[in-house]
């Protein structure tokens, strides 16, 4: 199994910036996708950004410009940084990995990112 474990999060003021990271464990795994997703209150989940084993990268349109999604091989963790946060940027942030050594997605406990006005 690969197991996730997220940090970063917090409380930051409007224009502030953060950066999420998510480092996985379990080896051996081969992640083939990387993506952050997040959940307001009262919202259905919704992908922020992912990032694919060669490089291509999607965003959702609330977040394209302000947010990067990057990736250290080296310390098998995928990185969320978050620039120019806005309220509505307040969630809980999930990690979440394709391993094609298990055939699964695998996701991470969730780190709240909360952003005062």
């Amino acid at each position: 199994q690969v197991q996730l474990v997220e940090s970063g999060g917090g409380l930051v003021q409007a224009g502030g910036s953060l950066r999420l990271s998510c480092t996985a464990s379990g080896k051996p795994f081969s992640i083939v996708h990387r993506a952050w997703y997040r959940q307001a209150p009262g919202k259905q989940r919704e992908l922020v950004a992912a990032l694919t084993s060669v490089g291509t990268t999607n965003y959702a349109d609330s977040v394209k410009g302000r947010f990067t999604i990057s990736n250290d091989n080296a310390k098998d963790t995928v990185y969320l940084q978050m620039n120019s946060l806005k309220p509505e940027d307040t969630a809980i942030y999930y990690c979440q990995v394709y391993s094609s050594t298990w055939g699964r997605d695998f996701w991470g406990q969730g780190t709240q990112v909360t952003v005062s006005s």
